[in-house]
């Protein structure tokens, strides 16, 4: 169905920058307020302040862990999803080990993924596993990570932290983020239980129905009102 609320409920609206300011952050509350998206996605230290503000809204409070790059230890990482869920959150994007990935320490990996979950699973709270796919440089670890996932019982897989730069040839960095082929794969290979959530690229209601095609169930995104204000243009009431 193609109604602006159909499209809002795909949104995390990301709140993650470095140089978001608290006054910018609440602002980024107000504007998931007033378009009703699924969620915020905002900074750790600020969850306990959407909660409060959101408290009253049909908005979830989701936030990051182990964020962007996945290098805290296994207890780190479950110490600070529990913080954030003690101070509000619902839903926790968790960024995995990704040297450990392309170590093929996979026993590690399932390890990490499964204290997670359990831990968000155990509190009400649901868990989005972050592959930062620009890292992995062939299909095999999308589709091992998947299998893990589906095993840990996680709730969603995600295609990028939205900041796994890569550094290109001429020097520079950057990053492709939620691709068609990475999303098809990752809904090939998890079951219907285990959704996908595409993060990276995201920008344009076109991009969104597209993803939407491919089985995706969530985006991230912070070009949230333009988004949904084409979609009122378009007539999407």
């Amino acid at each position: 169905m193609n109604n602006i609320n159909s499209i809002a409920q795909m949104i995390d609206h990301s709140l993650l920058h470095p140089t978001f300011t608290d006054r910018e952050l609440r602002e980024g509350c107000e504007l998931a307020a007033k378009y009703r998206v699924a969620s915020v996605c905002i900074k750790p230290y600020a969850v306990e302040m959407a909660a409060e503000f959101l408290k009253n809204e049909d908005v979830q409070v989701g936030t990051v862990v182990g964020f962007p790059h996945g290098n805290s230890r296994i207890d780190v990482k479950v110490q600070e999803a529990l913080q954030a869920i003690a101070d509000g959150a619902t839903e926790i994007d968790i960024v995995v080990n990704i040297g450990k990935v392309l170590s093929g320490e996979w026993s590690y990996v399932e390890n990490e993924i499964v204290a997670l979950a359990e831990a968000a699973h155990e509190n009400n709270a649901i868990i989005k596993v972050i592959f930062e796919n620009d890292y992995l440089p062939t299909d095999e670890y999308k589709i091992h990570l998947c299998r893990l996932c589906t095993k840990a019982k996680a709730d969603f897989v995600k295609t990028s932290s939205g900041y796994g730069f890569v550094k290109q040839n001429d020097g520079n960095y950057n990053y492709k983020g939620a691709t068609d082929h990475d999303l098809r794969l990752m809904r090939k290979h998890c079951p219907p239980s285990v959704q996908v959530k595409a993060a990276g690229g995201i920008r344009t209601l076109d991009d969104v129905l597209r993803v939407r095609e491919i089985g995706v169930a969530r985006v991230g995104a912070t070009a949230t009102q333009a988004i949904l204000d084409a979609a009122k243009l378009r007539g999407m009431d």
